[in-house]
């Protein structure tokens, strides 16, 4: 379904949130994890998305003494002047939350597959899912799910009337679990090379939005779980800020190295701007520009 554009201006402060790309090594290579959001949904509605939400309070009142490692490396990883630990706590917890809400998948933990139904059974009861995990005995593996960039909506978004600043994260599937994707918020969940999953958008068979379009872009570039990790850790996350205007009577969207950006420092090696035109939006080159 077409993408609606978005003209109003937002002037309530974005919401933090975190998503996660949950990656694995498939037959022709690395493989992402998307789900598609109910039609009905208020937010970004139909479209095929990575698992993720916003930060809840209970996220950041997990008990320190059940992490992986101290709170204050998981605020150093996100790079954030500013940015108080309890908050970088919570946005871990966050993205290691919404992916088991969404996906049934416990992130970081050996043997998890038979914890998955114990714990789904404690947060259906209104436990806390950090309070879930500590009460089968399992640990909050904040290391497991790594910094990789941080997008924040502008004040006039364009696919939604909602602002978010959303930390996107990535992390290995584990081995021993299978995605069974929450039915009253997604209707599939699928695994797709990122190369494929642009190909299918390109193809008009998925809906996607700019963040996942150019994060697919960045991931279509490495070969392998690997590889993603390790860029992961070679570098900080990229802060992203997209600068929307109009041209022509249609919706363009700059990115940081776009000669209409306030910041001319490129932070991914696809192209800097998507223009909404065919009813979505789209690279001026085409999807040979998302490919590279």
């Amino acid at each position: 379904m077409p993408i609606a554009i978005n003209s109003d201006e937002v002037l309530t402060p974005p919401v933090a949130a975190a998503t996660v790309m949950v990656v694995r090594d498939g037959p022709a290579g690395l493989e992402v994890l998307l789900v598609r959001r109910h039609g009905n949904s208020g937010v970004l509605g139909g479209v095929h998305v990575f698992p993720g939400g916003k930060l809840d309070a209970a996220d950041r009142r997990t008990d320190p003494a059940a992490l992986d490692r101290p709170a204050a490396t998981c605020l150093a990883g996100l790079g954030e002047p500013g940015l108080d630990v309890d908050t970088a706590l919570g946005l871990h917890v966050a993205a290691l939350r919404e992916t088991f809400e969404e996906c049934g998948l416990l992130l970081g933990q050996a043997n998890g597959a038979r914890h998955v139904q114990p714990v789904r059974e404690q947060t259906a009861t209104g436990i806390a899912f950090a309070a879930a995990l500590q009460a089968q005995g399992l640990p909050i593996p904040t290391a497991c799910v790594l910094p990789w960039s941080r997008w924040v909506t502008p004040r006039v978004p364009s696919v939604t009337n909602k602002r978010f600043d959303t930390r996107f994260f990535v992390a290995v599937a584990p081995d021993d679990q299978t995605v069974e994707h929450c039915a009253h918020e997604a209707t599939e969940a699928v695994w797709l090379p990122p190369r494929t999953g642009l190909e299918r958008y390109w193809a008009g068979e998925i809906d996607l939005a700019p963040p996942q379009i150019m994060s697919l872009s960045e991931l279509s570039r490495l070969a392998d779980v690997a590889q993603v990790l390790a860029t992961a850790r070679s570098r900080p996350p990229s802060l992203i800020e997209p600068e929307p205007f109009d041209e022509d009577g249609r919706r363009v969207i700059c990115y940081p190295g776009d000669p209409r950006h306030s910041i001319a420092t490129r932070v991914w090696p696809g192209p800097t701007r998507l223009l909404h035109r065919n009813q979505r939006f789209e690279p001026e080159n085409g999807l040979a520009a998302l490919l590279g």
